[in-house]
């Protein structure tokens, strides 16, 4: 099987470099890996049909021309910060001076399909545990969101809603609850193969969801911890890709617990001073926070508004990886609605 073919076209060689060695360091013999600084090199090969599954190109030297070729995806870089689709088919506007870090995850995220990676190794499931210091962050929108995105993005997504009470079925279409008396019994004596008992009732709606129970976890006799040992279950079961848990804005033994056996922890903050102090005093609480496996995301931004996060004086314990602009909706807003917004396509490509 032919490796993917990757182009990166650029005359700035000394922004290249830093690009080619992380695809060089994640993909290493996974990719043709083609580097072309020389404009009138590049017009003289494009002179010529060509096909690649990504050209990453800067704007001095793309041209319209270049859809006619067999390119599966192309990446433009621009400098001025106008970043999301074009009007040409497989032309995404990435801003230029991002982080690498940033560039990369937003071109594989986009990419997997014709990167084939899942196809090349074997990467063992994650889970992503997004939570919050305080409540009304958004955290259940934007972990919904990130899932919806992952998957649209050839990942297999397993969301986990970890409330007592849950309330996230207003989102989806099947709002009914798990019915089956004999799963519920099940949840109740949890063996270490849990996930397979209840699999059956898994549902599909841009994702894999467990459907919300019949009612809050203390009415039916079912333990917090049955969360975690689902997410542990469902990992082993090497099904999927992701399993992203979102859980309430508390902490307690419990959810320490979910800490623990989380690859990723996406801590969801607000703008507010109330909220930076909450996730401020919620760090105090917590080890290894400066680990890679941290993401913050600043969720409904809104730059007219104060903005606790850089503002002077105001001691803030965290880097903001990611803001999701605040938007207006009149009705409830979708799980494909919610993955088409770039802040958190952004948020859910940092996972990746």
């Amino acid at each position: 099987m032919e490796k993917p073919r990757v182009i990166i076209a650029d005359t700035d060689i000394n922004y290249i470099v830093p690009l080619q060695l992380k695809f060089i360091r994640d993909y290493f013999d996974k990719i043709d890996l083609e580097i072309i600084t020389d404009k009138e090199y590049f017009n003289w090969l494009f002179e010529k049909p060509q096909s690649a599954d990504i050209l990453i190109i800067s704007e001095d030297m793309y041209t319209s021309y270049l859809q006619k070729h067999n390119i599966s995806n192309i990446f433009l870089m621009v400098e001025q910060n106008d970043e999301g689709a074009t009007g040409e088919l497989h032309v995404n506007r990435l801003f230029k001076y991002s982080s690498i870090k940033e560039i990369f995850n937003e071109i594989i995220g986009q990419s997997a399909g014709v990167l084939n990676v899942g196809n090349n190794a074997v990467k063992e499931s994650q889970i992503v545990l997004v939570t919050s210091a305080n409540g009304g962050a958004g955290k259940t929108t934007l972990a919904m969101g990130m899932a919806a995105c992952l998957s649209q993005n050839h990942k297999k997504v397993l969301y986990i809603n970890a409330s007592n009470l849950q309330m996230f079925q207003y989102m989806l279409d099947n709002k009914t609850a798990i019915s089956s008396q004999d799963v519920y019994s099940k949840l109740m004596n949890p063996n270490e193969n849990i996930y397979n008992d209840i699999k059956h009732v898994i549902r599909y709606e841009q994702f894999y969801y467990i459907p919300t129970f019949k009612a809050a976890l203390i009415s039916i006799g079912i333990d917090f911890n049955i969360y975690g040992k689902i997410a542990i279950s469902a990992k082993n079961s090497k099904e999927y890709d992701f399993v992203i848990i979102d859980a309430e804005s508390t902490f307690s033994a419990d959810m320490v617990k979910l800490y623990d056996i989380a690859d990723k922890i996406v801590v969801v903050t607000g703008q507010d001073a109330n909220s930076v102090n909450a996730t401020n005093i919620l760090l105090g609480n917590l080890n290894g926070v400066g680990a890679d496996r941290y993401i913050f995301i600043c969720n409904k931004f809104n730059k007219e508004d104060y903005n606790a996060l850089i503002s002077p004086g105001f001691s803030v314990k965290f880097n903001v990886n990611e803001y999701v602009e605040t938007f207006v909706s009149n009705g409830i807003v979708s799980c494909k609605e919610l993955s088409e917004k770039r802040g958190i396509r952004k948020a859910a490509f940092l996972i990746v």
